[in-house]
């Protein structure tokens, strides 16, 4: 059976986004650049690891004035959560948003959360759509995770921590940024990592941004 994307060489692998075989080719070069390739694609996390091509230089990053150390995740590990669920469940609670869209919608954030501390607030909001989607629920779960921080009788997060995390995350997302124009490998890293909704611990990583 001929491949169902090029239609000229033999299918060999079974494509889930395709729902039938394509060749070994296209998979690799079609691979999140024209195919909306599934998490749980045996091909795409095999490939995951040879993409990542290692961690961000110091020197390149972002927002150079913000300086996060080990410390400061470990006494905001509860934050850390917060807001990689919040990134991860804006995305995938937008349909066919990809790792471009989340750092859109972080870069945005970061933006806004910056004239906060300024005292002059402004809201920055990102050119894309789906970028804008994500950066409104990132926004309230935010919202909720501060409400819930008094209900409980403490108000700890303060403005600047909740930007520092930002740019935090921004940073990992340029890190694990593939390249590829449908490329999730930000967001397969958070689902990955990140432990799910209502943990209180932070996941044991070796993250960029320190």
């Amino acid at each position: 059976m001929a491949c169902l994307v090029c239609n000229k060489r033999k299918g060999k692998r079974f494509c889930p986004a395709k729902g039938g075989k394509i060749c070994t080719t296209c998979c690799a070069t079609e691979r999140e650049e024209t195919i909306d390739c599934p998490f749980d694609c045996p091909h795409l996390q095999e490939s995951r690891p040879h993409e990542h091509k290692g961690l961000l230089e110091p020197d390149n990053f972002p927002y150079k004035e913000i300086r996060i150390t080990d410390s400061f995740l470990r006494d905001h590990e509860i934050l850390l959560v917060a807001c990689g669920q919040a990134v991860l469940s804006g995305a995938l609670e937008t349909p066919r948003s990809t790792d471009r869209d989340a750092r859109g919608a972080l870069d945005a954030l970061i933006q806004t959360y910056k004239t906060l501390d300024s005292g002059i607030y402004y809201e920055t909001q990102p050119d894309s759509a789906y970028a804008r989607e994500i950066t409104g629920r990132i926004q309230r779960q935010l919202r909720e995770f501060k409400e819930e921080e008094t209900r409980a009788g403490f108000s700890r997060t303060r403005d600047s921590d909740i930007h520092a995390m930002l740019v935090f995350l921004y940073r990992m997302a340029l890190d694990r940024d593939n390249g590829r124009s449908r490329g999730k490998a930000f967001l397969d890293f958070l689902r990955q990592h990140f432990p799910s909704a209502g943990t209180k611990s932070a996941p044991s990583l070796i993250l960029p941004g320190t």
